[in-house]
């Protein structure tokens, strides 16, 4: 009983987390809502393997990457912020901040599913350590990918932004 109380608990504090990764992999609120209980699920199922090498929070973030991208593949869904148009709550004047972040968006929109997980991790303030003990790769790897998505992106949102 303590074992789910305390699953609960760290669910509960961490749930921004799901939410992230959900918000990442899909766009359709229905199959956010499916992600979030199959993470969940995954989460519950792996967390008598915890151990507490690392953080509680780096965990999850691995939990729910691996559940997205493998029900991401299974149900070979599109995934969230494929173009700037996919920003329901936008206005139709924008201002040019938010002309250059909807530049950005589209940009990593395009990225792999991977990557998207690279930077997601990157824009929470993640060490490139903690990313690579998430994603299950090499901290080197992760500094290569870095450099390499960042001149993509910059190149992406520049033509977006410029051809707007």
């Amino acid at each position: 009983m303590q074992a789910t109380n305390d699953f609960l608990s760290l669910i509960n504090q961490h749930q921004n987390i799901i939410h992230k990764v959900c918000n990442l992999y899909m766009h359709d609120a229905t199959d956010k809502e499916d992600l979030f209980q199959e993470i969940t699920l995954q989460a519950w199922n792996a967390y008598k393997s915890f151990r507490g090498d690392a953080k509680f929070s780096t965990w999850l973030y691995r939990v729910a990457l691996n559940t997205a991208i493998s029900f991401y593949r299974k149900e070979k869904r599109k995934p969230v912020f494929e173009s700037a148009n996919e920003f329901p709550d936008q206005p139709e004047e924008t201002s040019e901040i938010e002309e250059q972040m909807q530049a950005m968006y589209s940009a990593i929109g395009s990225l792999s599913k991977i990557d998207k997980a690279l930077v997601m991790l990157y824009l929470e303030d993640y060490s490139y350590d903690e990313i690579s003990n998430v994603l299950g790769i090499t901290a080197n790897n992760v500094a290569v990918k870095m450099n390499r998505i960042k001149t993509k992106l910059k190149e992406e949102s520049k033509k977006h932004y410029q051809f707007s």
